[in-house]
């Protein structure tokens, strides 16, 4: 169980983009005296006993992350291959890989190839001509690439669905939807993408890469090679918001008007769940990467115990409806939830797939 004794004491917290709402009405409603508000706290100071601890994420890059992808390229739907039947003197097929993983080449009646390399695309091919065809030799050639992509998203030129037609670092994916977006009267990015909070998130897990060494500092330990279905997305700095994520009716990003507290972060967000374990509330704030996590205890914060917590734009908030263990773990439970849903939302919002190859998906600055 999470310690909250240190936050009985103060009332301080950060939290990101997201809420506005309900629990007020809950305040209220039960009598209790309004929450006040106590001095904001400060992550980066050590000795601000709202603090817990700065975590440093465990699941850190990996060396093979840095390193060019050694297997092969395997065929699905979309692609368009060239076959050629050796010594019939018919000239190259054009085919394309179908929805259900299938290709049709001259009799064969639909040959799955979903998954398949190259080579043993060509060998599958092979094997079913022997049936109409004595000794068949065929070459299979890849001609365009669609259905391996990264999604490329946020605060840059042409954000879009691009596909992989070679290794491709994260620096190579940010050029090819034209870099940062620039502000058009000044033509700097300055401000205009908040890389503390971009992300890449790779089978639902994030990948603690450090945007701003990357950019900013050239710091090649970054700049890993990205995979196929790898969800890249640098948000706007600036958007301001708190979000609010957990056992809340409706978990959302909430507008940072004035001043926005833990109360009024969960009352746009309709409060809380009765399952919620209000005395472990989590705050994350900074830099994704390697954030600060503070735990408040709002149960006592809505009856008038302590006061309340100022956040800041692009706090997190997190209810928790079970214990949460080590902070650490909890911390990393987090954020991996944050950049999910904040995925899940901008990869809908995306939607459409790729008209054409070489071409990402424009969703927009």
């Amino acid at each position: 169980m999470i310690n909250t004794h240190s936050f009985a004491r103060t009332a301080s917290g950060p939290v990101a983009p997201l809420l506005t709402i309900g629990l007020v009405a809950a305040v209220l409603s039960s009598g209790c005296s309004t929450p006040h508000r106590g001095p904001a706290f400060n992550p980066s100071d050590p000795k601000d006993p709202t603090i817990v601890q700065s975590l440093s994420m465990t699941n850190a890059i990996r060396p093979e992350w840095l390193q060019p992808p050694a297997d092969e390229y395997r065929l699905g739907p979309g692609d368009r291959i060239e076959i050629e039947l050796i010594g019939f003197g018919d000239p190259p097929t054009d085919t394309v890989v179908g929805p259900d993983g299938r290709i049709y080449f001259h009799l064969v009646p639909g040959l799955n190839v979903w998954g398949m390399t190259q080579s043993e695309a060509c060998r599958a091919l092979e094997k079913e001509l022997t049936r109409y065809v004595r000794h068949p030799r065929v070459t299979l050639s890849v001609r365009q690439v669609v259905s391996q992509r990264v999604w490329v998203l946020g605060r840059l030129q042409r954000p879009g669905i691009y596909p992989i037609q070679r290794p491709t670092t994260l620096i190579d994916a940010i050029t090819q939807a034209g870099g940062l977006y620039t502000a058009r009267f000044t033509g700097t990015t300055e401000e205009l993408a908040d890389l503390q909070h971009s992300f890449i998130v790779r089978e639902g897990e994030f990948l603690p890469v450090n945007f701003k060494a990357l950019i900013h500092g050239g710091d090649l330990s970054q700049n890993i090679y990205l995979r196929p279905d790898d969800f890249v997305f640098l948000p706007s700095a600036l958007s301001t918001g708190v979000y609010v994520l957990g056992a809340v009716f409706d978990p959302r990003a909430v507008s940072f008007k004035d001043q926005v507290t833990v109360s009024s972060a969960i009352a746009a967000a309709r409060g809380t769940l009765p399952e919620a374990r209000l005395r472990e509330v989590v705050i994350v704030r900074g830099s994704l990467s390697n954030p600060h996590c503070a735990v408040v205890n709002f149960h006592d914060i809505v009856r008038g115990r302590i006061p309340d917590v100022p956040l800041q734009p692009r706090d997190i908030v997190y209810v928790p409806e079970k214990p949460l263990g080590t902070l650490r773990n909890a911390g990393q439970f987090i954020v991996n939830t944050f950049v999910r849903t904040v995925a899940a939302n901008e990869g809908i919002r995306a939607g459409g797939g790729v008209d054409r190859i070489g071409v990402g998906v424009n969703v927009g600055p």
